[in-house]
């Protein structure tokens, strides 16, 4: 690769990922924020930035304080401490109507006398926008949505999904610098909610407009968001992309909520350059990592292992001394393209494995009660302090 060519991919890279360019600028900037209802903080001390064109998720169980966030950015809620910036403009003490925001709410609110057309056409109307203008943008949004031959329905002739679709071109119309979207596709049934989800990642990216979503689906951020922010008891606990939460969770808390994760207590007997192991009772022998822990021998460990990385043998691996474990199959689930195993390990600890079913047997690998041998690469685990 010629240098020139070098430079265009870095350039292009922190264009697309601009929170990796020490230079971009926020658009969204939640400084020290904190909102107090009482004596409880629903959120403590957040600070967070999110760029422009973003399709940024909040994600976190209920009372998190993801929607509180979201509240205060659209003006429903003023912090008790802290700022809030929309391009570079503060947004203290601005009212809901007069910040570059609009809102998606899970209900979709639609009003039921209304046609489509006229659901969508409200915003502008009242906005005083000439007549012709408000069609216009009526259309484009509502074929954009692909609603267009909807355009006269009512509200209650329409299904779960074209609500959906309704309410997002009438957020849309306005023209908004931000759209926040709370729980957007918690109303749709999981089929149409998987679908739901890719279209509006294309709508995203075809107007370009920021998207702020809060999700308790994990599944839901993982497919949709550019980024995420995982909250609990109102502090976001770790930020990153899909892939940087999934692979390199900072605590036992992310990798539990951002998928599935066996968690294996243990104490660091040795730390070397290349390699460490970690001593836990909970699996019953020594784990072997294929690389240097940050701390000191003696100190307690996790460490976590997704379902997908770890295998299962009926007979113990060749030439393996570490990470190889006996132990008798408890629960099995079929789910088409995977199966799932619960492993009770002669240590007392259940795990669980997964596999694909990538072709099509007669009987299932293993069945109930049967002794298997759980094993998995030195570089498959993630190693935690917290």
């Amino acid at each position: 690769m010629s240098q020139g060519d070098k430079q265009q991919a870095q350039e292009c890279v922190q264009t697309s990922q601009p929170w990796n360019n020490p230079d971009a600028v926020p658009f969204i900037r939640f400084e020290h924020v904190t909102k107090k209802f009482g004596d409880f903080f629903a959120v403590d001390d957040v600070s967070l930035d999110i760029y422009r064109h973003e399709l940024f998720a909040l994600l976190g169980g209920s009372g998190c304080g993801k929607t509180t966030l979201l509240r205060m950015l659209a003006g429903f809620e003023e912090p008790s401490d802290g700022k809030i910036y929309i391009d570079g403009a503060d947004m203290s003490g601005v009212p809901a109507y007069e910040r570059p925001t609009n809102m998606m709410f899970q209900s979709y609110a639609l009003f039921p006398h209304m046609s489509v057309e006229q659901n969508v056409a409200f915003g502008l109307h009242q906005d005083g926008l000439p007549k012709s203008e408000i069609r216009d943008r009526v259309e484009e949004m509502l074929n954009l949505v692909q609603m267009g031959k909807f355009a006269k329905r009512k509200p209650h002739q329409l299904s779960g999904g074209q609500k959906q679709r309704v309410a997002l071109a009438r957020s849309l119309v306005k023209q908004p610098k931000v759209l926040l979207l709370d729980e957007p596709l918690g109303a749709l049934d999981k089929k149409l909610r998987e679908q739901t989800q890719f279209e509006l990642v294309n709508i995203q990216e075809k107007v370009g407009t920021t998207f702020v979503m809060v999700t308790h689906d994990q599944e839901e951020a993982m497919t949709m968001a550019s980024r995420i922010a995982v909250m609990n008891e109102g502090v976001i606990k770790q930020t990153g992309t899909p892939f940087e939460l999934y692979e390199y969770p900072n605590s036992r808390f992310t990798a539990n909520f951002v998928g599935q994760v066996n968690l294996l207590e243990g104490i660091l007997v040795d730390d070397n350059e290349k390699y460490a192991i970690i001593h836990s009772e909970a699996a019953g022998g020594d784990i072997y990592i294929d690389h240097a822990v940050s701390g000191h021998e003696g100190m307690t460990f996790w460490v976590a292992l997704r379902p997908e990385r770890i295998r299962l043998s009926d007979s113990q691996p060749a030439e393996t001394k570490y990470n190889c474990l006996p132990g008798k199959v408890e629960e099995i689930g079929y789910l088409g393209g995977l199966s799932t195993y619960h492993v009770r390990l002669d240590s007392g600890t259940r795990i669980k494995i997964s596999e694909p079913n990538s072709t099509r047997h007669i009987e299932p690998r293993y069945t109930w009660e049967d002794r298997v041998w759980v094993s998995w690469e030195a570089g498959a685990a993630t190693v935690l302090s917290q």
